[in-house]
């Protein structure tokens, strides 16, 4: 789902106008014609030590050969049509003059297209462009107005009565009416290209009341990690990837409440103008919309042979024999994971008899992230385009790079600096920053150090955010690759940064988990309360990443990928490596009780070894401190952040 500007505007008393306009008129011109063919013509070649005038009377043959000169020989200067006087002539007798010949008719050296009879039509070409976009509406009447615009409106109207959205009631004492409102926006494809007008009718929100006209609303969405371990195991065994789309997808969601919408701006009803809408079905704008789609969709994929799974509820899976299939629901843009192309045919014939289905081909734009398939046993995942937007956004486009996303030093303090006059910006700018973590990993302990000062942000914090926007300048192109494989074994790399914080000395924990040589998650987080030594926040950061990894086990269970082998958790102190196979009672530990003994039980399982990696080679670095240029290169490499690869198979 593409994210933009949107004009919002309330109901008012619009009266709606049927207004016809033209469409502007092109004047197409026709081109230039096509310059002559100038004939080239050989002319007698001269020595240099010879002063050649060529004659006025005529123009010798290209054909007629020049006699040969020796260097030694006078130059004979006479005029090629003008006889010299014969050797023989007696003296003292002046010879007759002879009539001077015909000049030869001139020829061509070249033939023309027209000399042997070969035409080419003139096509003209138009010199006018229409590719400026349609502005965004200031109300609807301006809307009305632009047949862009009116069109589009029109599509969505007709798409709300087809689809018995509403009924008209008349209008009584004590109804809470929810105001209608027209948003438009230019709908992009993901080369920046328009690929249509779009305007939508929503509900205002705000002037709901809890227990009235709403209840629950919350609806779950998919997990990004969920996300990369689908691809990953779509990769790994060659299944199609296909996105699909539900036009109007919050509309097919059934509403339990009863809900009263004014009728929308510009298209009144004309009978009864006082009347309201009793909302039938579920509009954008409502908050329970999201949840009432999310119910209508699961209800209807269940019927159809899938099941809910449990370790994400906007997973769903189907079995039946060899056949297979994932699907991936956020919001209304779904991934379709299929074992074979008669199966996903199958489905999706099924999914377009419910609801509006539109099929975008393969996975190629998702959720603003571009997909693309360098090579058959490859997977590019970036976010480019959206980070060029962030910098534009903060009028860094021209920015001098930085080599690393945050230096060296000490964690930031809370009083670093003084108080920003405006902190919208900072605040909209770390937002957007923490959506780019999706693909990029790489800027994540960055980023998470800037999102712990967004209540009240300072010089120095704007500074840090800077800094991280000079370091996506640099790396624009980089993004996360996923290669194929056949490993079914989860590696997971943890450390902590002891007491970092310089204001509450907590602790910074992160780690990373791969399937194979694949990233499918990792974190960078402060811990939630202090450690008394730096073993217990490196043994707090193992207790993290093992209950990650108990959620990914369980989530190929799921997708019948049950891994192999125990998953191997890398950690480089010493006594949190012992302390996970022998859990010692003491006094430095007993307060640490219960993730001792949640990690102990995991080892003794065999579900997870915790094993000790020298520091150098801690991947688990880049998450919690700044790091040098040269250390933090190759862990971003291990990462799989990396430019994009040369293509050889296109777009999938």
């Amino acid at each position: 789902m593409l994210i933009s500007r949107h004009v919002l505007f309330n109901e008012t008393s619009f009266p709606f106008k049927d207004l016809h306009t033209s469409p502007p008129t092109y004047n197409f011109l026709d081109s230039a014609p096509h310059p002559s063919l100038w004939t080239a013509h050989n002319v007698t070649s001269v020595p240099t030590n010879s002063s050649f005038t060529p004659p006025s009377s005529s123009i010798p043959s290209p054909t007629q050969p020049s006699p040969p000169h020796s260097p030694s020989a006078p130059v004979n200067q006479t005029s090629p049509t003008q006889p010299s006087s014969p050797s023989s002539s007696s003296p003292g007798t002046s010879p007759s003059p002879s009539p001077p010949s015909p000049p030869p008719p001139p020829t061509r050296a070249m033939r023309t297209r027209s000399m042997s009879g070969i035409s080419k039509p003139k096509i003209p070409f138009n010199l006018h462009t229409s590719t400026t976009l349609s502005p965004l509406p200031r109300n609807p009447i301006d809307a009305l107005n632009n047949p862009d615009w009116k069109h589009a409106m029109l599509d969505e109207f007709r798409a709300l009565i087809d689809n018995k959205t509403w009924v008209l009631v008349p209008r009584h004492y004590g109804m809470n009416i929810v105001h209608s409102m027209w948003v438009f926006r230019h709908k992009l494809k993901s080369d920046g290209t328009l690929e249509r007008y779009k305007a939508r009718l929503v509900c205002d929100g705000r002037s709901q009341t809890v227990g009235i006209d709403c209840g629950e609303t919350f609806s779950p969405v998919v997990k990004p990690a969920t996300i990369r371990t689908v691809l990953t195991l779509a990769l790994n065994r060659n299944w199609p990837i296909h996105q699909l789309d539900v036009k109007n997808a919050f509309l097919h969601g059934d509403l339990s409440e009863t809900v009263y919408m004014h009728q929308p701006v510009g298209f009144r009803h004309p009978k009864y103008p006082d009347h309201v809408c009793l909302l039938k079905k579920s509009l954008y704008g409502l908050k329970q919309a999201p949840r009432a789609w999310y119910k209508r969709f699961a209800d209807y994929v269940l019927r159809m042979g899938f099941y809910n799974s449990k370790c994400d509820n906007s997973l769903f899976v189907y079995r039946r024999g060899n056949d297979t299939a994932y699907l991936l629901l956020y919001v209304d843009d779904i991934i379709l994971v299929t074992s074979s192309d008669t199966l996903r045919a199958k489905f999706m014939k099924l999914l377009a008899s419910e609801f509006a289905m539109k099929d975008l081909g393969p996975l190629t734009f998702f959720l603003g992230i571009a997909v693309t398939r360098p090579s058959p046993g490859s997977m590019f995942l970036s976010q480019q385009r959206y980070a060029r937007d962030i910098l534009r956004r903060a009028g860094l486009e021209s920015c001098n790079p930085v080599s690393t996303p945050v230096d060296t030093q000490s964690k930031l303090s809370a009083t670093a600096g003084t108080l920003l006059d405006d902190p919208t910006t900072y605040r909209q700018l770390v937002g957007a920053l923490q959506y780019l973590t999706i693909t990029r990993p790489d800027i994540s302990y960055a980023v998470q150090q800037v999102c712990m000062h967004m209540h009240a942000p300072r010089s120095g914090h704007m500074n840090a955010l800077k800094r991280i926007l000079r370091y996506i300048q640099g790396t624009l192109s980089y993004g996360l690759t996923f290669s194929q494989s056949n490993a079914r074994t989860l590696v997971a790399y943890t450390d902590a940064d002891w007491a970092g914080c310089p204001d509450t000395r907590r602790s910074t924990s992160g780690y990373c988990v791969y399937l194979g040589a694949n990233l499918l998650t990792w974190s960078s987080k402060r811990q939630p309360t202090v450690s008394r030594s730096s073993g217990e926040a490196e043994y707090r950061a193992v207790a993290n990443v093992v209950s990650e990894t108990c959620w990914l086990r369980n989530l190929l269970c799921e997708l019948f990928v049950p891994p192999d082998k125990a998953t191997l958790v890398y950690c480089d102190n010493v006594s949190v490596v012992y302390l996970s196979s022998n859990p010692v009672q003491h006094q430095r530990t007993k307060h640490i009780e219960l993730d001792i003994h949640f990690v102990w039980e995991k080892v003794a399982k065999g579900q997870v070894r915790v094993l000790h990696v020298p520091s150098r080679y801690q991947i688990a670095d880049i998450f919690t401190k700044g790091l040098p240029r040269i250390l933090f290169d190759d862990f971003r490499s291990s990462l799989n952040i990396r430019q994009p690869p040369v293509s050889t198979a296109g777009v999938y």
